[in-house]
């Protein structure tokens, strides 16, 4: 039917496709006749091996192999559905219950007076008595800064609170909080006071991971009391421990803009090097059969005592299974096949866990080791070096490259930049981040405390490196955006290209060429669309107001934020990145201004053919007299501005309340509005307004 050796690699794609499809019907009805089918399909393919022989089935290979594929797609999809919290019996999400018994499935996190975490549910109550219930909630407790509560993973807890869909994101191409939630399988949240909440005493969770984050909370605290300097020590639990410390933006920053994030996350890469340090001290046990075994036992037995110690942390165990399998098929199989072994680890991980597909750490994570499989002895062979020491260094170039181009048209689309120094930060970081490894291990056993300085050492020079790094001049191409179809485009045209390179296959390198000049001409043609663009951007924030007028790569921005605040850095800036806005005016509302076609003058705003009048706490008390027409009022300020006092001359086509407006205030206008049948937009809660002037 398929070649043995590349079995995994051939049901891979038809799973994940089921998963992925799947994941957008969920309805139990399509469940139940994926169930049908698929055990339909499993009897009709093993019916066909039984009597194999007797109706000389190898005259339908195509045919088997058809349904082969066919049930490994019914088999993702119903995999998919059946994880799906939604759709199951007893979803809390279908219950109008006010009080539920969770238990807390994650560590923890806390910001301020909020303590976030993931919880499972596993009772809720109706007129005081117990009813089944099932599901995930994200909670966000309000503590009591005098009396905090502590709380552990496991812990059980009952609460009595509202819970709430979570929403979509409100502003362009703001982070999408409900997708996030919803690839964890949680789509619902609450927002509850410590006094609306009671422990039982009881643990729920996993032994064994309760155990791990104690032991983890047991490292970071040795690290705290050896590392004096704060940002190492942050550096320190997150790179090691995979503890997700407060890093300063500056930091977070220098190890973006250089493309080494990768080194803050515990990943793959930790693993391995964990992984080749033990393998190259166990080298003596390769001797003999017996001794192999032994040094599998011993290596397998360590990385996952490693995977303890942080914490278990979801992105460790991924890369722990992947090399755990690798070392199984290396010891124990003949076949030496790194695809066939790749795609069973990501196999067996989504049969586990199908929403782990959507996982980007997940996504990244096996698209870097494939392109370490296949491209890294090619790039490697390109150029052959005599010298030991400079051949070590060809060889890490090959390595970063490799990785690089097999995840560029992810991470653009993801993280919407690219790392101009990668190469060079790649190399300057690889020695010091095997000794941090090495040091960051061996300093938390009591004999060896004495390393911290070095330890210490280690880290702030690398911090300070690439800090240089990422203040060189074009460090980073940034607001890089590419959507869906490009990526797909991007991504094909990229695979038949190497592929066209690697094979010599010219028919593949052609229509890869074609498909990254289609590619282009999609990019070419929104940069011609954005460069003639004229739109306002309302934006919906919580407490401020901020609005975007843009002309071409030019806004005007009229905001009460700064460039450096969180909010204007999480709702504001990603829609005028995504506009490829290049200069940004930023304007007070009551300033006047004059740019272009943009006046801003006397309560007044000017964009070319749309006019606004702004109505805030200096119109209160105040008649606007005379019959000019408006495109809006944008009512701000909290404004007691009486809008009955409007002359009946002055006409106007739609109100805008941003935040800044009490709740009963919008609610009152709201009331009128809906009197007189005037178009109303509330900002507050809602998604933002746009206004597209381009013709």
């Amino acid at each position: 039917m398929f070649k043995a050796e590349y079995v995994f690699v051939r049901v891979l794609f038809p799973l994940v496709l089921g998963i992925s499809l799947f994941y957008f019907f969920p309805d139990i009805t399509i469940g139940i006749y994926l169930a049908c089918g698929a055990l339909t399909l499993f009897s009709t393919i093993l019916l066909l091996n039984i009597i194999y022989r007797k109706v000389n089935a190898h005259r339908f290979k195509g045919f088997t192999g058809m349904l082969f594929l066919i049930f490994f797609f019914s088999f993702g999809g119903l995999l998919c559905l059946l994880n799906n919290e939604q759709i199951r019996q007893h979803y809390f999400g279908n219950q109008n219950s006010a009080i539920l018994r969770i238990w807390v499935k994650d560590e923890p996190q806390r910001k301020g007076n909020i303590l976030r975490f993931k919880a499972e549910v596993s009772c809720a109550y109706q007129s005081h008595h117990p009813i089944e219930a099932s599901g995930r909630l994200m909670v966000a407790l309000k503590i009591d800064t005098l009396h905090p509560m502590q709380l552990d993973y496991g812990d059980e807890l009952i609460i009595s609170a509202r819970n709430v869909t979570v929403e979509p994101p409100c502003n362009p191409a703001e982070f999408d909080f409900k997708w996030w939630l919803a690839t964890q399988n949680i789509y619902e949240q609450t927002f509850v006071d410590q006094n609306h909440l009671e422990k039982t005493g009881r643990n729920c969770g996993n032994p064994l991971i309760r155990l791990a984050l104690q032991i983890r909370k047991q490292q970071i605290e040795k690290y705290r009391k050896l590392i004096k300097n704060k940002e190492a020590f942050a550096v320190a639990s997150t790179l090691i421990l995979g503890f997700r410390a407060d890093l300063d933006t500056e930091t977070l920053n220098a190890y973006s803009k250089t493309g080494t994030i990768h080194a803050l996350s515990v990943s793959g890469s930790h693993v391995a090097i964990i992984f080749f340090m033990l393998d190259f001290l166990l080298a003596f046990l390769d001797k003999k059969r017996w001794l192999k075994v032994l040094k599998f036992i011993l290596i397998c037995t360590l990385i996952w005592t490693y995977a303890l110690i942080t914490g278990f942390s979801p992105s460790v165990i991924r890369s722990s299974i992947m090399i755990s399998i690798f070392i199984t098929a290396k010891t124990f199989t003949k076949s030496k096949n790194a695809y066939n072994t790749l795609a069973f680890s990501a196999f067996c991980q989504l049969v586990y866990n199908p929403f782990l597909i959507w996982d980007v750490g997940f996504q990244l994570s096996y698209l870097s080791v494939l392109g370490l499989i296949y491209l890294q002895p090619k790039i490697y062979n390109w150029l052959y070096v005599k010298n030991k020491w400079v051949d070590k260094i060809w060889q890490l170039i090959a390595l970063s490259l490799s990785a690089q181009l097999a995840t560029f048209p992810l991470t653009i689309y993801y993280f919407h930049q690219f790392p101009v120094y990668f190469l060079l930060a790649n190399l300057f970081i690889a020695i010091p981040l095997i000794l941090i490894m090495i040091l960051g291990l061996a300093v938390l056993m009591p004999w060896m405390r004495w390393i911290a300085p070095l330890f210490e050492w280690c880290i702030v020079l690398t911090n300070a490196g690439l800090k240089w790094m990422s203040n060189l001049p074009y460090a980073t191409f940034s607001a890089i955006w590419i959507n869906l179809p490009e990526l797909i485009l991007l991504s094909t045209a990229l695979v038949l290209m190497v592929l066209g390179l690697a094979k010599y296959a010219k028919k593949n390198f052609t229509v890869g060429m074609i498909l990254y000049l289609l590619y282009s001409l999609m990019i070419s043609y929104r940069e011609w669309q954005i460069s003639h663009q004229n739109k306002i951007i309302f934006f919906s924030l919580r407490k401020n107001y901020a609005a975007a007028f843009i002309h071409g790569h030019h806004a005007v921005l009229i905001t009460d934020l700064k460039a450096s605040e969180k909010i204007y850095l999480s709702s504001v800036k990603p829609a005028l990145d995504q506009s490829e806005v290049n200069k940004i005016e930023f304007v007070k509302l009551n300033d006047d201004f004059v740019q272009q076609s943009f006046i801003q003058k006397s309560h007044q705003i000017i964009f070319h053919n749309y006019s606004i009048m702004i109505i805030d706490e200096h119109m209160n008390n105040k008649e606007i007299l005379g019959n000019k027409r408006f495109s809006c009022l944008w009512l701000t300020g909290n404004s007691n501005f009486n809008l009955n006092a409007l002359s009946k001359q002055l006409q106007y086509n739609t109100l805008i309340l941003d935040a800044t407006n009490k709740d009963y205030k919008i609610i009152a206008i709201n009331a009128m509005a809906e009197n007189y049948g005037i178009p109303l937009h509330v900002l507050k809660k809602n998604p933002a307004y746009l206004i597209n002037l381009t013709q």
